[in-house]
């Protein structure tokens, strides 16, 4: 099944979402539950763990964290996803099974079958629960799209990136991601 909605008029909250079997993947947006299967490609795994590995290492005895999926980010009664990436730097959202609020930075790898959900209902999400930074990373066509929270608690147009380029992170001041390391070129 693709990253689809269940087809349902009832919305659902935290609460349901917690019930659910733990061997299927899930993510609630405004109440709506979106499936996550199927797995994600070789490439858009490479593509995480790069980045998963960069932040690790920038962010070793600083005060941010950073996290890859599965763990539920809770950012509403009836919001909860999972993104690929994310970095918290209000270590009091971190909870015991999940993360509790918006975190600075998301990072989401497109999968064509979560690619609409991810630019539009999840950028939506983002923009309201209000994450700092969003980056989208397409790692079919090589290109990044970074979206920074502005004074008006909205997205600016999306900056974009090449793979020759280097991504600096704006809710990480210090932290650079050299887009041809990223895409493995």
């Amino acid at each position: 099944m693709n990253s689809v909605p269940k087809l349902s008029v009832q919305t659902f909250s935290v609460a349901d979402y917690t019930g659910w079997p733990d061997d299927e993947r899930w993510e609630l947006i405004d109440g709506v539950p979106y499936n996550m299967s199927p797995a994600p490609s070789i490439k858009h795994q490479n593509v995480v763990m790069t980045i998963a590995a960069k932040l690790k290492a920038e962010l070793k005895g600083k005060p941010c964290k950073p996290f890859i999926a599965p763990v539920d980010v809770i950012l509403s009664e009836h919001d909860v996803v999972q993104p690929d990436l994310l970095v918290v730097c209000a270590l009091e959202k971190i909870g015991e099974k999940a993360i509790h609020g918006a975190p600075d930075l998301v990072v989401e790898v497109l999968s064509p079958s979560t690619a609409l959900k991810d630019m539009r209902e999840k950028k939506a999400l983002y923009e309201r629960a209000g994450v700092r930074e969003y980056v989208v990373i397409d790692p079919l066509e090589n290109y990044v799209q970074r979206f920074f929270l502005g004074a008006d608690g909205r997205y600016a147009n999306a900056d974009v990136f090449g793979v020759e380029e280097d991504l600096p992170l704006l809710s990480l001041p210090e932290l650079i991601l050299p887009l041809a390391e990223v895409f493995e070129l």
